[in-house]
């Protein structure tokens, strides 16, 4: 069996998605011609046509607008941001519009779409090609928030996003398209609301997502040699936070570590331990800690760059201090 890249797993779960349902297309920047900024939707529209894989102006906010009312019609968009930053400009037609309507129309109107595209800290984007907007979207009432980390859930993800009827903000790291992984030869699904536990084990829960899964698995070797039992959370979904597996998790090992590549304030990071504090308090053995990136716009230089996010040395540091 093959190895597929996890573009390629966007793009099947895609083409898969649009063979099986007349109903779902995709718009953005360059998503038809040029075949995606990152090549997710590569020879669709020879496949589907040019109204299927439709090509927009560079227009954010009129494009969201116009995909969430075709999702009114009965549509199932797939918009591509061709960078979540500039997600920014239809944060009215997001918040107002696409997390709200199914509620102030009294149930009367479903939303479902996809709003997905690369984001994260990638190498030297610059400041404003380098957010992480997990958090934004967050507070959004509707919206339902997932972040791939593996060719694998990035093609089950997107298949059970497509078929939800909710708006789903579906985030792709920018550093992580080039993962290989082998997928199974069949049709399958991963839910929407529930984290994975990556690896078991009994000394510290170390809850992650999206990019920092593979740096906290990379910590995990180091941390094994030297004898301790991480066991290891991906939390995929975002909104709604599985708290349920934390606290299952949690309620073995009493000590929790949190490692995002989000903004330390106000991240999903302090979300979780807001949560954990006011309901789960005296599960926990040790202070709950959070390694997150530093509140600061991300400089262009790359070694300033690098200094801005967390890396697997800082989270090895962290498990042996929470450990002592």
């Amino acid at each position: 069996m093959n190895e597929t890249l996890m573009f390629d797993a966007l793009r099947e779960a895609t083409d898969e998605e649009m063979h099986r349902d007349s109903s779902v297309f995709i718009l953005g920047e360059d998503v038809g011609h040029y075949g995606g900024s990152y090549k997710v939707t590569k020879d669709l529209h020879a496949k589907y046509g040019d109204l299927r894989v439709l090509d927009t102006p560079i227009a954010e906010n009129s494009f969201m607008g116009m995909a969430i009312g075709s999702a009114i019609t009965g549509l199932r968009p797939i918009v591509e941001g061709m960078n979540m930053s500039f997600l920014l400009l239809a944060f009215n037609q997001i918040s107002n519009n696409a997390g709200m309507l199914r509620y102030t129309s009294g149930g009367n109107f479903k939303i479902p779409m996809v709003i997905r595209g690369p984001g994260g800290v990638g190498r030297q984007l610059g400041a404003e090609h380098s957010q992480r907007l997990e958090a934004y979207f967050q507070a959004i009432p509707g919206l339902k928030i997932v972040a791939c980390s593996t060719p694998y859930n990035a093609k089950g993800l997107l298949k059970s996003a497509i078929r939800d009827n909710n708006p789903v903000v579906f985030f792709e790291h920018v550093l992580l398209y080039n993962l290989k992984e082998i997928l199974p030869d069949y049709e399958y699904f991963v839910p929407l609301d529930k984290a994975e536990l990556v690896r078991s084990g009994k000394d510290i829960t170390i809850v992650t997502y999206s990019r920092m899964r593979h740096h906290v698995v990379e910590a995990s070797h180091s941390l094994i040699r030297d004898g301790y039992d991480p066991e290891i959370l991906d939390l995929i979904s975002l909104k709604p936070i599985d708290i349920d597996t934390i606290i299952k998790s949690l309620k073995k090992t009493h000590r929790l570590l949190i490692v995002e590549e989000c903004m330390k304030t106000g991240g999903i990071a302090a979300e979780i331990i807001a949560q954990v504090n006011d309901n789960y308090f005296d599960l926990l053995d040790a202070p709950i800690v959070r390694l997150s990136s530093q509140d600061i716009p991300t400089p262009y230089n790359g070694i300033l760059e690098k200094a801005t996010v967390i890396h697997p040395q800082q989270i090895i540091n962290s498990v042996k201090t929470l450990l002592q």
